[in-house]
């Protein structure tokens, strides 16, 4: 249709629509996520994000504000996967809500760039409740070592998923192997022994949860010296 009057403009943008899918927020919250998890987050750009969905770049700020939200959205989106745990014993509920949060950012290792640097939407204050509703309610920690514990645990979480992006599997056996033939045994042995454990231990969650255990062991042990100030700290 080649007319210019505001029907006729209607009809031609439906036409050159061919039948897509309508454009919604979520749908360019997942097209974003889908692009990170294999480009990376830093290549994402809005007209890039507008060519792998079809529309033209404008059509796009009709459902975010700029890319700034989308990243934070792409972050939330995520984070609606990392469901409250069920009632249990708060040890197993903090194994079973940073657990999920681990599985999330293995699998969209670019999630830890934003963390500290977007805002947070619905799903991540969820999940920040409910870490410390455990260790203050189920744990029954004071709130001192309730702040101390949530923002250990979660270093921890954010700081070994950045390990797993910056080393890769592959990577981090060469750079381990290659480091073993900088160092002698007789000089180093500690070095040595700790270099072949990881290379026998490669891609093992166990020491991510090992690493919790040993936080949440801590914790208890402080607590126990809360409720008996009289002993030695030493």
């Amino acid at each position: 249709i080649d007319t210019v009057d505001g029907q006729g403009r209607v009809v031609a943008a439906r036409k050159r629509s061919g039948g897509r899918t309508p454009l919604t927020r979520e749908r360019i919250l997942r097209a974003a996520i889908e692009f990170a998890d294999v480009n990376g987050i830093q290549a994402l750009s809005m007209r890039k994000l507008a060519d792998q969905l079809g529309f033209e770049v404008m059509s796009l700020y009709n459902h975010v504000i700029n890319k700034a939200d989308i990243l934070s959205g792409v972050v939330d989106l995520v984070m609606v996967d990392v469901q409250p745990p069920g009632d249990m014993p708060w040890r197993a509920a903090v194994h079973g809500l940073i657990g999920e949060a681990h599985r999330a950012l293995e699998q969209h290792p670019w999630l830890t760039r934003l963390w500290y640097t977007t805002g947070s939407g619905p799903a991540r204050l969820r999940y920040m409740e409910t870490l410390l509703e455990i260790l203050r309610t189920g744990g029954g920690f004071s709130a001192e070592l309730t702040s101390h514990g949530f923002r250990a645990i979660n270093r921890h979480l954010l700081g070994f998923a950045a390990e797993e992006l910056e080393v890769q599997v592959d990577d981090d056996d060469l750079a381990v192997a290659g480091f073993l033939e900088q160092i002698s045994e007789g000089r180093y042995p500690r070095l040595v022994e700790q270099a072949n454990h990881r290379i026998a231990n490669l891609a093992d969650n166990r020491d991510f949860f090992i690493g919790l255990d040993l936080i949440l062991d801590g914790l208890e042990q402080a607590g126990a010296r809360e409720a008996t100030p009289g002993q030695d700290r030493g």
